[in-house]
């Protein structure tokens, strides 16, 4: 090694084993180890193990800036310097590839907040390291996380992020910008996003709870069915509305009155638990009784009926007109034709607001619509 750790090198060690001196011989011999001969390389992996135990902290902080991207060091070297106080150990858990899944996650499990963050920020994680940093409750770790593209984050841990952390908002900040965003965890975080809005509308002296409900029922249901711009994501979110019970009469109807007619198609096959292809044929069946046995099939109120029927017949005679607010004004005329059929069972309503109708549904007697 006499060209890589010369003669004055040595003699300044012995002469003046300083923490200064120490640490300088650290950082020379650290910074050449990939491009030591086999036996000068043994030489110097024993003076890193004799390093990784010095007194002073700057000497382990020169050998791990500078292993700190050395795929060649030795296992037991970089866990050391990973365990150490974080000042040695960041730059080796933010950047070391000798460090196994098992070691970060060992790490994440029983040292600081800040070795978590570090982790994250790796520049690639593997899904269970990942796992493991959600479990922490480190939410500056969790950010971290979420915005490294590196990460490798399943659906459900992201959905996991989305219920735990939703509420944090460089979080969900860092959720929706990712470059791919399940349709489930979208969902789920307009769900924690409304019940955000519910807790503060609570908190108005002139606010009572159902109207607070109300409210976020409309301002989940509008914003969900906005995810929806093909039919394999209309697919995704039903079944994922169905097994978390938020595939409802009201956001069916939402959607037919928005003109939204594949996902009314969709979420009706799912609750008849028939395919989407059949659904379609009694759901457009010239003579009606199709969709008459095809609604009872789903369990659907009987309330929702005449509203569901009439926005399906109304949905073959209209269009959106492309002009601004062209979907507003399709869900009025959608709403009129609905109204419409109401008064000709002899219903009447107060008043013909989208809201105002889903939430009288549920109220009308039985009777009204032809039951005996």
């Amino acid at each position: 090694m006499e060209q890589k750790l010369n003669e004055e090198d040595v003699k300044r060690l012995l002469s003046n084993p300083t923490g200064d001196t120490r640490a300088e011989i650290a950082d020379k011999i650290a910074s050449q180890h990939q491009g030591l001969s086999p036996g000068e390389r043994k030489l110097a992996e024993d003076i890193f193990r004799l390093m990784v135990r010095d007194a002073e902290v700057r000497v382990r902080e020169a050998l791990s800036r500078q292993l700190k991207e050395n795929p060649t060091v030795p296992h037991d070297v970089a866990i050391a310097l990973a365990r150490d106080v974080d000042d040695v150990s960041l730059p080796m858990l933010k950047f070391s590839e000798a460090l196994t899944d098992e070691d970060l996650i060992e790490i994440i499990q029983s040292q600081s907040p800040e070795k978590q963050v570090a982790v994250a920020g790796r520049k690639t994680v593997s899904a269970s390291v990942a796992d493991a940093l959600v479990e922490t409750g480190n939410e500056s770790a969790v950010a971290t996380l979420v915005s490294n593209d590196g990460a490798v984050l399943s659906e459900k841990t992201l959905i996991n992020v989305a219920d735990r952390y939703g509420e944090n908002e460089t979080i969900g900040k860092s959720l929706v910008e990712r470059k791919s965003l399940p349709i489930t965890v979208a969902e789920r975080l307009m769900t924690k996003v409304s019940e955000n809005l519910r807790q503060h509308l609570l908190a108005r002296p002139d606010m009572t709870p159902e109207a607070a409900a109300a409210m976020m029922i409309q301002a989940r249901e509008l914003a969900v069915l906005g995810l929806s711009n093909s039919e394999s994501n209309v697919a995704q979110l039903v079944e994922h509305l169905y097994r978390v019970g938020r595939l409802t009469p009201s956001i069916m109807l939402r959607a037919v009155c928005m003109g939204d007619i594949t996902f009314f198609e969709v979420a009706l096959a799912k609750l008849a638990r028939i395919k989407v292809e059949n659904c379609r044929t009694l759901i457009h069946d010239a003579g009606k009784r199709g969709f008459e046995a095809l609604f009872e099939k789903a369990s659907l109120p009987k309330a929702f009926y005449a509203a569901m029927r009439a926005a399906i017949d109304v949905s073959y005679e209209m269009e959106y007109d492309g002009r601004p607010n062209d979907r507003e004004r399709f869900s009025r005329r959608m709403i009129e034709r609905i109204l419409t059929q109401y008064g000709d069972l002899g219903v009447d309503f107060e008043n013909d607001d989208l809201e105002y109708l889903l939430s009288k549904m549920n109220q009308l007697p039985t009777s009204v619509l032809g039951e005996d």
